[in-house]
């Protein structure tokens, strides 16, 4: 009876909730959010380390709120620009995520860059506040301050610089409260503005939206093969957008560890991978190379590495049977700025069977070869397209360039690719570097591929220049390996066992050192600068 009694009595509906619970909701879905949300799933998680010195997830949520108060307390605003002037740091992750947290757009900006370079980009993205590193010191204190009048505050990572009035960013975080008011962020707002290398003329800032970079890191996700108990050695540098997007920023989202290293210094990197157990890293081509130079390469025990990222430039053929005699396989992805960057990857199930293709689409983004009259069938070279979430919004500040770029909806990458039957795609060379010589396409690129494969070969390019003749021919450019000598005349007898006459490089230069940036890019432009010096064009000779 007692029990029908209570079940007769009417239910006492529940009283106010004497609490608030907005504190319990993340209402940012951005970038910024990254670190709160981690931090709620594996707090005690070590997010990454510095030359010894460790975070968890934790402390970085906690650092980024202080950070993102601080940005708001010094005028920092939605929409606004904050610039990261530095070599590979937590810093650098943490600027980029408190960015995101109060809705303004980082600005990566290289260090390597001289005064006036970074002074262009610091004023042309309108920057009201700059962190940077120990590399640019000499810069902001002698030159910066004077030229950039839009940055109103000036942070050194370690400590204040000669000549300038900000704090250390220390302090800075210090006096931001670790209590942050979650904020909506648009997902179309601008996270990031990433210059492009500038190598053939004034830089353009490729801005990139939350939601770009959300759906870059999803593809991500979905064609590594990245878990949560990532070791990832992060040598590239962070302020190149593979560095960032392809796998440090995803292994980020899992829960995994970050090695951070201020930048690449080849014998380092391999005792790194040998030591610290590295299950994955991100490599230009070049770096690959230095690697397995080193004397102790051979017998340098790597059975932690469970694949690495290859992107940058072509992965030539010597590069993939180097590493796949270490039975490491390569992921070659390719990309670029302006979609964040990833575009193709080669799964490593197919590194052997397809060796030399950068592979078929991500998940989320369309790219297809187009010729002069449409769609390229398999087997014709036309220019690669791409579609997708994860492309840029445009150029800052360039509208012209911008409806140039994104004409029709698709952004024009400037690379020539050929599919084949079955979806993979090869990636042949940027349509401003092939070249039409009697008639023929060349694609300096297949003549550099065949140079590596000849004995003392260390680097090489090759590029394409007036013929009277031919209409166009290619000169070769070649860096020997340490302590061989070469000669360009027998290079290019070898290399007429491997080339069809066209493809035939008129000269082969033997030179120190290729010219190429900091992400390991040949630097072609600064090539034909010195051909021009070094040259008389005359006809050239006939070709056999």
């Amino acid at each position: 009876m007692g029990s029908a009694a209570a079940a007769a009595d009417p239910v006492t509906p529940p009283s106010p909730t004497p609490f608030d619970l907005a504190a319990s909701r993340i209402d940012n879905l951005g970038i910024g959010s990254w670190p709160a949300r981690r931090a709620r799933v594996r707090p005690d998680a070590v997010a990454w380390e510095l030359e010894g010195a460790e975070r968890t997830y934790l402390e970085v949520h906690e650092r980024t709120n202080r950070l993102a108060n601080a940005l708001r307390a010094a005028g920092i605003e939605p929409g606004d620009r904050v610039a990261y002037i530095g070599f590979n740091h937590p810093a650098l992750l943490e600027v980029f995520f408190a960015c995101g947290m109060v809705g303004a757009a980082a600005v990566l900006v290289n260090p390597r860059l001289s005064g006036p370079e970074v002074a262009y980009i610091l004023a042309d993205s309108g920057a009201r506040l700059c962190v940077y590193g120990e590399a640019q010191v000499a810069n902001v204190g002698g030159h910066l301050i004077r030229a950039v009048g839009a940055v109103e505050s000036w942070i050194h990572v370690d400590e204040p610089a000669t000549g300038t009035d900000g704090p250390a960013y220390e302090d800075l975080l210090a006096a931001g409260s670790p209590v942050w008011e979650s904020a909506a962020v648009p997902l179309e707002a601008t996270a990031l503005i990433m210059y492009t290398s500038g190598t053939t003329g004034r830089p353009k800032g490729a801005m990139l939206s939350h939601r770009a970079l959300f759906y870059q890191n999803v593809n991500a996700l979905i064609g590594q093969d990245l878990r949560q108990d990532e070791h990832h050695l992060v040598c590239a540098p962070l302020f190149h957008i593979a560095g960032l997007n392809m796998m440090t920023l995803p292994t980020f989202t899992l829960g995994g560890r970050l090695l951070i290293q201020r930048g690449f210094d080849a014998p380092t990197v391999l005792r790194t991978l040998e030591e610290r157990q590295v299950t994955s890293a991100f490599f230009v081509p070049a770096m690959l190379d230095a690697i397995s130079q080193q004397p102790r390469f051979a017998e340098a025990d790597l059975s932690s590495v469970r694949a690495l990222m290859v992107g940058g430039s072509p992965l030539p053929d010597r590069t993939i049977a180097t590493w796949a005699a270490k039975g490491i396989p390569l992921m070659q992805g390719f990309g670029m700025t302006e979609t964040a960057p990833g575009t193709r990857m080669l799964e490593p199930r197919d590194n052997v069977h397809k060796s030399g293709s950068v592979g078929r689409p991500h998940f989320f983004t369309d790219s297809v070869v187009v010729g002069f009259d449409g769609p390229a069938p398999p087997g014709k070279a036309g220019e690669i397209l791409i579609a997708g979430p994860n492309v840029m919004t445009g150029y800052w500040n360039l509208p012209e360039a911008t409806a140039e770029a994104l004409a029709d909806g698709w952004y024009h990458s400037g690379d020539v690719g050929i599919s084949d039957e079955e979806g993979y795609l090869f990636v042949k060379d940027r349509v401003k570097d092939m070249y039409i010589s009697g008639g023929e396409n060349v694609y300096p690129a297949e003549v550099e591929n065949s140079l590596l494969q000849l004995e003392g070969v260390r680097d090489c390019a090759v590029i394409g220049v007036p013929d009277g003749r031919w209409g166009e021919s290619g000169v070769a450019y070649v860096e020997p390996a340490a302590g061989v000598e070469l000669d360009g005349a027998e290079l290019r007898e070898q290399l007429r066992e491997r080339l069809a006459g066209y493809k035939l490089p008129r000269e082969v230069v033997i030179v120190a050192a290729i010219p190429r940036n900091v992400t390991g890019k040949i630097q072609k432009f600064r090539l034909r600068e010195q051909f021009a010096a070094d040259n008389q064009q005359g006809p050239g000779p006939a070709r056999p």
